[in-house]
């Protein structure tokens, strides 16, 4: 099961983590094969995401520090709309009955809201604990995570993006012409 963020001793057991800072990988690698669903049901894959950047947010209705990152992820989807995708998928197991409510209470109106009651994307990605953001590049790698809540949408974390977000541009020029 996953727990709510990283406790404060298994964060002091891992030097390399830092609560809501992006981390990136040594080497990208090939983000695993994971499904989940939309809140309509219909089966979603990673490949879907394919030929732009994602962050893929890994997060429950219980989490508090996900419902602090949850707006600051609206945010930053409205504003990178068509250069970003932001996949927020609730580990939650009462699935889209449980997240939907939650989802509308919460007001966000840009955040594409997907639901894995098995947590099979958690552990694809070897999650520690929520909220877990994997960012990937849109050649479908993964190049870091965030473990624990992010202001997504700060000065700093579009510093982080800006990169991967200049990168895919390049990509579709380079495509068109």
């Amino acid at each position: 099961m996953l727990l709510c963020a990283l406790s404060p001793a298994a964060a002091a057991d891992d030097q390399a983590i830092r609560l809501g800072e992006f981390i990136p990988v040594a080497t990208p690698q090939p983000a695993p094969q994971a499904q989940f669903t939309d809140l309509d049901g219909k089966s979603v894959s990673l490949a879907d995401f394919q030929g732009k950047p994602a962050i893929i947010n890994l997060w429950a209705t219980w989490c508090r520090p996900c419902l602090k990152e949850m707006p600051s992820l609206d945010r930053l989807q409205a504003g990178l709309k068509g250069k970003l995708a932001v996949a927020a998928v609730s580990q939650d197991r009462g699935g889209a009955d449980k997240v939907e409510p939650f989802v509308k209470s919460l007001g966000l109106e840009s955040l594409q809201v997907y639901v894995d009651p098995t947590s099979g994307v958690g552990h694809a990605f070897g999650a520690r604990g929520l909220p877990t953001s994997i960012v990937i590049d849109a050649k479908g790698d993964v190049v870091g995570r965030v473990e624990g809540a992010a202001e997504w949408d700060s000065a700093a974390m579009m510093a982080v993006l800006k990169p991967l977000l200049q990168g895919a541009q390049d990509k579709v020029k380079k495509a068109g012409g």
